[in-house]
Protein backbone atom coordinates (compact mmCIF):
# COMPACT_ATOMS: atom_id res chain seq x y z
CA UNK A 1 0.00 0.00 0.00
CA UNK A 2 2.74 2.39 0.90
CA UNK A 3 3.84 1.81 -2.99
CA UNK A 4 0.22 2.89 -3.98
CA UNK A 5 0.90 6.16 -1.72
CA UNK A 6 4.25 7.07 -3.05
CA UNK A 7 2.54 6.85 -6.61
CA UNK A 8 -0.10 8.90 -5.49
CA UNK A 9 1.69 11.74 -4.51
CA UNK A 10 3.74 11.80 -7.33
CA UNK A 11 1.15 12.30 -9.22
CA UNK A 12 -0.46 14.96 -7.16
CA UNK A 13 2.51 17.06 -7.10
CA UNK A 14 2.99 16.89 -11.01
CA UNK A 15 -0.75 18.08 -10.75
CA UNK A 16 0.50 20.72 -8.66
CA UNK A 17 3.55 21.88 -10.65
CA UNK A 18 1.18 21.58 -14.11
CA UNK A 19 -1.46 24.35 -12.26
CA UNK A 20 1.53 26.11 -11.21
CA UNK A 21 1.94 26.56 -14.68
CA UNK A 22 -1.34 27.62 -15.60
CA UNK A 23 -1.31 30.42 -13.01
CA UNK A 24 1.52 32.37 -15.31
CA UNK A 25 -0.75 31.85 -18.74
CA UNK A 26 -4.39 31.91 -17.45
CA UNK A 27 -5.44 35.13 -17.12
CA UNK A 28 -9.57 34.51 -16.47
CA UNK A 29 -8.95 31.18 -14.40
CA UNK A 30 -6.04 32.03 -12.31
CA UNK A 31 -7.80 31.45 -9.34
CA UNK A 32 -8.48 27.88 -10.13
CA UNK A 33 -5.21 27.09 -11.26
CA UNK A 34 -4.07 28.90 -7.61
CA UNK A 35 -6.35 26.37 -5.94
CA UNK A 36 -4.94 23.16 -8.01
CA UNK A 37 -1.99 24.35 -6.74
CA UNK A 38 -2.45 24.42 -3.55
CA UNK A 39 -4.86 21.01 -3.55
CA UNK A 40 -1.98 19.42 -5.44
CA UNK A 41 1.00 20.05 -3.23
CA UNK A 42 -1.31 19.26 0.11
CA UNK A 43 -2.25 15.98 -1.12
CA UNK A 44 0.94 15.36 -2.56
CA UNK A 45 2.94 15.66 0.81
CA UNK A 46 0.08 14.18 2.63
CA UNK A 47 0.65 10.92 0.88
CA UNK A 48 3.83 11.22 0.97
CA UNK A 49 4.01 11.46 4.34
CA UNK A 50 2.08 7.87 4.34
CA UNK A 51 4.35 6.05 2.13
CA UNK A 52 6.97 6.61 4.87
CA UNK A 53 5.40 4.77 7.33
CA UNK A 54 6.86 1.76 5.33
CA UNK A 55 9.55 3.16 2.43
CA UNK A 56 12.49 4.68 3.77
CA UNK A 57 13.09 8.61 3.60
CA UNK A 58 15.61 8.68 1.00
CA UNK A 59 14.32 6.01 -1.07
CA UNK A 60 10.54 7.78 -1.13
CA UNK A 61 11.97 11.23 -1.40
CA UNK A 62 14.66 10.31 -4.42
CA UNK A 63 11.58 8.54 -6.04
CA UNK A 64 9.03 11.28 -5.59
CA UNK A 65 11.37 14.25 -6.34
CA UNK A 66 12.86 12.38 -9.42
CA UNK A 67 10.26 10.76 -10.64
CA UNK A 68 7.90 14.04 -10.65
CA UNK A 69 10.54 16.08 -12.33
CA UNK A 70 10.85 13.41 -14.89
CA UNK A 71 6.81 13.19 -15.24
CA UNK A 72 6.87 17.57 -14.82
CA UNK A 73 9.33 17.92 -17.49
CA UNK A 74 7.11 15.06 -20.07
CA UNK A 75 3.91 17.32 -19.10
CA UNK A 76 6.19 20.59 -19.97
CA UNK A 77 7.17 18.43 -23.56
CA UNK A 78 3.78 17.47 -24.23
CA UNK A 79 1.04 20.05 -22.98
CA UNK A 80 2.98 23.20 -22.93
CA UNK A 81 5.53 22.33 -25.77
CA UNK A 82 8.30 22.88 -23.92
CA UNK A 83 11.54 22.15 -25.83
CA UNK A 84 14.13 19.33 -24.21
CA UNK A 85 17.55 19.41 -25.17
CA UNK A 86 19.86 16.47 -25.13
CA UNK A 87 21.25 17.64 -21.97
CA UNK A 88 17.67 17.28 -20.42
CA UNK A 89 17.44 14.23 -21.37
CA UNK A 90 19.98 12.72 -20.38
CA UNK A 91 19.36 14.63 -16.84
CA UNK A 92 16.03 12.86 -16.96
CA UNK A 93 17.49 9.43 -17.40
CA UNK A 94 19.91 9.96 -15.21
CA UNK A 95 17.68 10.90 -12.37
CA UNK A 96 15.78 7.60 -13.33
CA UNK A 97 18.70 5.36 -13.07
CA UNK A 98 19.54 6.88 -9.59
CA UNK A 99 16.05 5.84 -8.34
CA UNK A 100 16.77 2.42 -9.81
CA UNK A 101 20.38 1.81 -8.67
CA UNK A 102 18.85 2.72 -4.93
CA UNK A 103 16.11 0.38 -4.85
CA UNK A 104 18.80 -2.59 -5.81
Amino acid sequence: MAYVFLVSAILAEVFGTSMMKLTSISSNKKVLSILGVIIGYALAFYLLSLSLISIPLSFAYAAWSGTGTALTALVGFLIFKEKITIQGAVGILLLIVGVVLMRI
